[in-house]
């Protein structure tokens, strides 16, 4: 199955590219056909009347059969509709013709292969393909049509299709894969509305479901994304329970070519064409992860997916076969604890932002308060957990169950508060668990207390000693590092050249001191960092970033010129940078309108080169360990370099991690391995190139990023649109919509590719920068780390916001 859910776009294309050879030698194209008129499958076709879609006659690949299909005329080797693919032609002598009122497919010797069965008769009929890639069969210039193709999908949901049932027309839409990439015939899977309870979308291997999505609940399917237009597809959901209708469908934006497609293999995809690059891209593919098998958990089981799949059986249960659950078998599910749960003192406990479990056997009631809700499912003993429901025109609705809760997660967002009923011991056990952990508590913090004000106090006299002093010159640096190279300037040229620090000459302010511009003598413009004494930059970091970037030359690295060291005053020379910092364009209401997406991607493209060369191609291997965009300055041309080597590391040939007990960095920007166990990697530099791309397309900041519809940072809020298919409502508003889409979401999906979880399932920058600047396949995103702010606690984030310094102490948060 993980073979399954990688959702690599390589797959969806190869399908596509591979099942045809299309006859070339078609010699007349109509877009319609009256009673009395066929067309000869050898020679002819229906070709829309804008020429989008052709209805004719393909032979897959590699098969010895022939089928009446519906193709794209302009875009390669993309069948979306067959009616014949049970019943094949064993070559491509056929006719479409009229038959009494059906269109029917006729083989060589007259045999009906395929007919449409109308339901109902004609005056003037004719058939036509629509530039919708429908084909219909109506009255003469009618709009209600006896017979159309749309009600009978193949693999394929087009735009204006609907999956679903319909009460009016007695049909059941769903979509059925084809057999496997060269055989168009029924495979095993369908994929359809099921009304067995709430609506879900579920798909079928037969008769066992193997992915079911949550329940609807009024305005969004449970644990998915909000139904809301993006700047590619606007889908809809059209539930009437007394009419019993629930059809889900969408419309296309801005001429984008999409379609919806159940593949062999089980997986259901969004594509759409990207023109310049000519492929289908994925916007989402269910099943997404191994969370979406359906009851991988089994019942009273929950799903949270991390890297990998891993249950847990629901408060108050406990593993039914514990040996299986021990050897991670455990589909088999759970169960209670403590059967007493039927006027016993029972009541409930709530499963926070989970998708709902499984609606069939459930019960509604859209007039019921919250309270009255429990209250109903407390005084029926076979009820075994409520929900509240969202109602489309306001208020809240009751869900009740009544079967064995089963294929329930937790997600992300868009979960909900599922209260599942325990017995009154359970509810026991939780009081007490209550009372101990407050007085566990209120000790462990007194005795926290005491060793903060004790810790304090020895790093303030171990800092004494780690300040770099008078006594330490310039020559001794340089003699202790055989291969530094580097001018030495006396403090008098740099006093000179700034004015003796003027503040008009100041142009910025970093953890470590001031920055200031001056101007030498031969007329060279200079950055000086004036190293505040108490800033706790050391002599390591000092003789850090003179040894190192003095060893290293590329044109996205900032050039340090010289240093100066002189009694109190501790000094760092640089080329300028007219442009100042990335951040100063990026996050300035004004100036980042300036910042076209040309530039943009330039940046991120120079970044990348920078990178890399620091990773692979320098003389050294350098982990820079405090990449953010006010590191990235910009010269006269707003090319980008990266600055500030302080905190760098050297890695040997054959090193791969290291581990500290300082971690030293910027909050938003750290890996989540470095911030919480102090391992780094170059993978952690490529944790933070990935944060920094999305601030570049995005215009916005990872820490401190506000959204009103959840709490989740940058990160969390790119993956969960790019999970949904939103990601192009990610990007800047200033770039006013001026960017190549497929351009825009190969970068977010770089970007995510880069801030996932785990450092091993994180890109080499050597495969960034391949990715982008080719148009290869991407694989799909996992989650990334420090998705929300509630990660980090906020003793953490209030002392790294007031402290001067980049070294900060990260603590994890565990929700659940």
């Amino acid at each position: 199955m993980g073979e399954l859910i990688c959702r690599c776009k390589l797959s969806s294309f190869l399908f596509f590219s591979t099942i045809i050879a299309l006859f070339s030698t078609k010699s007349l194209a109509i877009d319609s056909i009256k009673a009395g008129e066929s067309i000869n499958g050898s020679t002819q076709m229906l070709i829309s009347p804008a020429k989008k879609f052709v209805l004719g006659i393909f032979n897959p690949q590699g098969s010895k059969f022939h089928y009446l299909g519906i193709w794209y005329n302009n875009i390669p080797q993309t069948v979306v509709w067959v009616a014949n693919r049970d019943n094949p032609l064993v070559n491509s002598s056929a006719h479409l013709v009229f038959k009494g009122e059906n269109i029917v497919l006729l083989n060589q010797t007259g045999g009906i292969l395929w007919t449409s069965n109308s339901p109902r008769s004609l005056k003037e009929r004719e058939v036509q393909l629509l530039d919708t890639g429908n084909l219909v069969l109506r009255e003469t210039g009618s709009q209600d049509y006896a017979w159309q193709s749309f009600d009978y999908p193949s693999d394929t949901l087009l735009p204006g299709m609907k999956l679903g049932w319909d009460s009016k027309t007695g049909l059941n839409r769903k979509l059925t894969s084809w057999k496997n990439p060269n055989d168009p015939s029924s495979g095993d899977y369908t994929y359809g509305v099921e009304m067995d309870g709430l609506p879900q979308l579920v798909v079928r291997k037969g008769p066992i479901i193997t992915f079911r999505g949550g329940p609807w609940y009024g305005k969004r399917f449970s644990g998915s994304g909000d139904l809301r237009a993006t700047a590619i597809y606007a889908p809809k959901f059209d539930y009437n329970g007394d009419e019993h209708r629930a059809l889900f469908s969408y419309e296309a934006r801005n001429n984008f070519s999409v379609r919806l497609v159940l593949g062999a293999a089980g997986l259901f995809q969004q594509l759409y064409w990207v023109e310049d690059g000519e492929y289908w891209y994925p916007l989402y593919t269910l099943p997404g992860d191994g969370c979406d098998v359906y009851g991988i958990c089994g019942e009273f089981g929950v799903c949270t997916f991390s890297l990998t799949a891993e249950c847990d059986c629901m408060d108050g249960f406990e593993p039914k076969w514990p040996d299986d659950w021990e050897m991670f078998r455990r589909s088999g599910g759970c169960v209670r604890k403590d059967n007493r749960t039927c006027g016993n003192g029972e009541g409930f406990k709530r499963i926070s932002s989970v998708k709902f479990p499984d609606s069939s056997g459930y019960f509604v009631n859209v007039n019921m308060s919250i309270q009255d809700c429990e209250a109903a499912c407390l005084n029926n003993c076979s009820c075994l957990a409520y929900g509240i429901m969202e109602l489309p025109n306001g208020g809240y609705g009751c869900v009740t169950w009544f079967h064995k809760l089963m294929d329930v997660k937790f997600v992300v967002y868009n979960g909900q508060d599922l209260y599942v009923r325990v017995a009154a011991s359970e509810l026991d056990s939780t009081n007490k668990k209550l009372k101990v952990a407050v007085s566990v508590s209120v000790a462990s913090f007194l005795g926290f207390l005491g060793f903060v004000i004790c810790f304090i106090l020895g790093r303030r006299r171990k800092d004494r000693g780690n300040v770099i002093t008078p006594e330490i010159t310039a020559g001794e640096i340089l003699a202790q590092e055989n291969d530094v190279e580097m001018p030495i300037y006396d403090l008098t040229t740099i006093e000179a050249a700034t004015d003796n620090f003027s503040f008009s000459n100041k142009i910025g302010e970093g953890g470590f001191g001031p920055v200031y511009k001056g101007k030498l003598p031969c007329g060279q413009e200079i950055a000086i960092k004036r190293l505040a004494g108490g800033s706790g930059q050391g002599q390591n970091e000092f003789k850090n970033e003179v040894t190192l970037i003095s060893q290293l030359q590329h044109r996205n690295l900032v050039k340090l010129l010289g240093f100066c060291i002189h009694k109190e005053e501790t000094l760092l020379v640089y080329e300028y940078m007219p442009n100042k910092s990335l951040d100063h364009f990026l996050f300035d209401n004004e100036k980042r309108y300036s910042l076209n997406w040309q530039k943009r991607f330039d940046i991120i493209i120079g970044i990348s080169r920078g990178l890399l060369y620091l990773h692979r191609d320098s003389r050294l291997r350098i982990i820079h360990r405090d990449l953010k965009v006010s590191n990235i300055l910009l010269d006269s041309e707003m090319n980008p370099k990266i600055s500030d080597f302080g905190m760098a590391r050297m890695f040997g040939e054959d090193q791969t991690t290291a581990k500290t007990k300082r971690v030293v960095g910027t909050y938003g920007y750290m890996s989540p391995e470095y911030a919480l166990d102090g391992c780094f990697s170059l993978k952690s530099d490529v944790f933070s190139f990935g944060v920094i791309l999305l601030e570049i397309v995005s215009g916005k900041k990872n820490r401190g990023f506000f959204h009103t519809d959840h709490q989740l940072n940058l990160l969390g809020h790119a993956w969960k649109l790019w999970d949904e298919g939103n990601a192009l409502e990610l990007m800047d508003t200033a770039l006013e919509n001026k960017f190549q889409p497929s351009e825009a979401l190969r970068c977010i999906q770089i970007g995510l590719l880069c801030v996932q979880l785990s450092p091993d399932d994180r890109p080499t920058m050597w495969s960034v920068l391949s990715m982008l600047e080719s148009e290869n396949m991407l694989s799909y995103p996992k989650q990334p780390g420090f998705y929300t702010e509630r990660m980090f606690s906020r003793t953490d984030k209030s002392l790294a916001e007031a402290s001067t310094s980049n070294e900060v102490t990260v603590t994890l948060v565990h929700g659940r």
